[in-house]
């Protein structure tokens, strides 16, 4: 006799696995773009958009690192050639604070599987935070320095 629960469990089992295929393409897109933009754009772009200004640098930082998103291990080596080539903490840190954060490029894949209003209301705030974390990071090192 089949008990009740094993029913749904497998019901929920199956609706996961179609979701989950439904949602490969989409991933597999996201991955592919992610991939081309992070070869596509050299370091010397990223040097020659900061100026050094605080507010101008972590929302320049901010909105390329929203767009280049990719993951926090590709960061750390990115952040790190960016500080030696000169650009400043604050620019740097939003750069990475977004890129880990903020995914427009992972927008379409996020709002089909969590909802529009979630990645749009996530992804803004993510972005304010970025800023806010970068001049706090800035001001804090400031201090400490």
């Amino acid at each position: 006799m089949i008990k009740e629960e094993d029913v749904g469990a497998r019901k929920a089992c199956l609706k996961t696995i179609k979701i989950f295929c439904n949602v490969i393409p989409v991933l597999a897109g996201v991955l592919l773009l992610v991939a081309l933009f992070i070869k596509a754009v050299p370091f010397s772009f990223y040097a020659g958009l900061f100026t050094g200004n605080v507010i101008t640098d972590s929302f320049a930082g901010a909105i390329f690192g929203s767009i280049a998103a990719g993951s926090p291990i590709d960061s750390y080596i990115i952040g790190g050639e960016l500080l030696k080539k000169g650009i400043s903490l604050v620019a740097v840190t939003a750069f990475m604070v977004a890129w880990v954060t903020v995914g427009l490029v992972q927008f379409p894949a996020e709002s089909m599987t969590l909802g529009r209003k979630f990645a749009v209301t996530r992804n803004l705030v993510s972005f304010l935070l970025c800023i806010a974390v970068a001049v706090a990071t800035f001001l804090t090192l400031g201090v400490i320095v």
